[in-house]
């Protein structure tokens, strides 16, 4: 091969290697958007999706509960998904019409970024839109020294955050999710914090928000959001994609159709087209599967049951009142369940074997467990609804004239 080819071929290599070693949602804003729809037919979707992403989770925002899931519980590489932990960081602890200042630490960080010079000003709110439409990670360095002073301290705050939400999968070293082996989350957990962040309605509006403008140093500059479903496949909202090479590609979608609102976790896709298909294939197969059935009246019948036989069997210790027992009320009254299944639900009753006088009412006693096809679905507290007697001379007159009529 003639010399000068080969040396043309190895600059071309050399211009091509910051992007591949330190990418960061740079390939996916950078590639030709060919967004995939997936045809839906009803004898398929019965069946579980078709996925090949590692780690998978679909859950239903009201209640919680997972939907679907494949390796949703082991600690994993989250990428740029973790601003979804900055942002709520920024939202609440700053006012948004602070301006911040871009150090050369935050303009010269690897991955994808607005691109801005050392010394450029914005305000915190475009940096958020910055940061979670164009998944900037100069806006994340920038934003963490603006609060904190520096990534480090920042992440301290991050970590603090995910034990106040119970997060015990979940740790964080930066703001933006370069990657590090002590930077880790679940798709489960991922879920959780991803529906926390929902509840806010800034929150909300950024990671639903298509294009828009924002102002650097004064100039305005349109830019897009890189989630692909959005806007693309029906009652999607938010909320935020992710790549490097160790975390794979990355989409945390959520959705709203019918009435019916989701969070739909993709890590560790191979490809941006097998985390899209991924998303769709699993929420195409929520709605086509799912409903929400109410299970107030099959709850009470159980519960009835369980109380006619309980209240007068349960053994009294020093005490000759009656117990009463009631259900707590029901968190949720609705659940989702695939269609037609509701005969898979079944409950299970623990409960205090022996009562006393030193219970008061209003004490909890014991739980009933509410299953759908062996899984939990939520436990309801079972609470005593009167005031039990202490021991009196009553108790011990009954209990010798008891004793006596036995051995007589």
């Amino acid at each position: 091969m003639d010399l000068k080819k080969l040396f043309t071929i190895f600059i071309i290599i050399a211009l091509m290697l910051p992007s591949l070693c330190f990418a960061d949602d740079f390939l996916e804003e950078n590639e030709v958007d060919n967004f995939i729809e997936v045809s839906t037919d009803t004898t398929e979707t019965k069946k579980e999706p078709t996925t090949h992403s590692k780690h998978i989770i679909a859950m239903d925002r009201k209640t919680l509960s997972v939907l679907y899931e494949k390796d949703a519980y082991t600690e994993v590489p989250m990428a740029s998904t973790t601003k979804i932990m900055t942002a709520i960081l920024v939202l609440e602890n700053c006012d948004l019409t602070e301006t911040i200042e871009f150090s050369k630490e935050a303009a010269n960080v690897r991955g994808s970024c607005l691109e801005v010079s050392t010394g450029a000003k914005i305000s915190l709110n475009d940096a958020l839109y910055g940061l979670m439409m164009r998944s900037g990670n100069d806006c994340a360095v920038a934003i963490a020294e603006h609060i904190s002073g520096s990534v480090e301290n920042f992440a301290t705050l991050m970590n603090q955050k995910a034990q106040e939400l119970n997060l015990k999968h979940t740790h964080f070293t930066s703001p933006h999710g370069l990657d590090d082996e002590n930077h880790y989350t679940s798709a489960y957990e991922l879920a959780i914090l991803t529906d926390y962040a929902l509840k806010n309605e800034k929150f909300k509006e950024i990671v639903s928000t298509k294009t828009t403008t924002i102002s650097i140093n004064g100039y305005p500059r349109t830019i897009s959001n890189t989630n692909e479903l959005l806007g693309n496949l029906n009652g999607v909202y938010g909320v935020k994609t992710g790549f490097t090479f160790n975390a794979g590609r990355c989409l945390v979608s959520s959705c709203n159709q019918n009435g019916m609102d989701i969070i739909v976790v993709v890590l560790g896709a191979d490809t941006k087209n097998q985390r899209t298909r991924d998303s769709i294939n699993v929420i195409h197969y929520i709605y086509d599967n799912f409903e929400y059935v109410n299970i107030t009246n099959y709850v009470q019948e159980s519960f009835a049951k369980y109380k006619s036989y309980y209240e007068p069997n349960v053994h009294l210790y020093k005490t000759i009142t009656a117990p009463k027992i009631e259900l707590a009320k029901l968190q949720h009254n609705s659940f989702p369940l695939k269609n037609n299944t509701s005969h898979l639900l079944n409950t299970k009753f623990y409960c205090l074997s022996s009562l006393s006088g030193k219970l008061k009412s209003h004490d909890k006693i014991g739980s009933m467990a509410l299953y759908y096809d062996d899984k939990i679905l939520c436990s309801i507290d079972i609470i005593l609804t009167n005031q039990l007697n202490h021991n009196s001379w009553h108790y011990y007159f009954w209990k010798v004239l008891k004793e006596y009529r036995q051995n007589f």
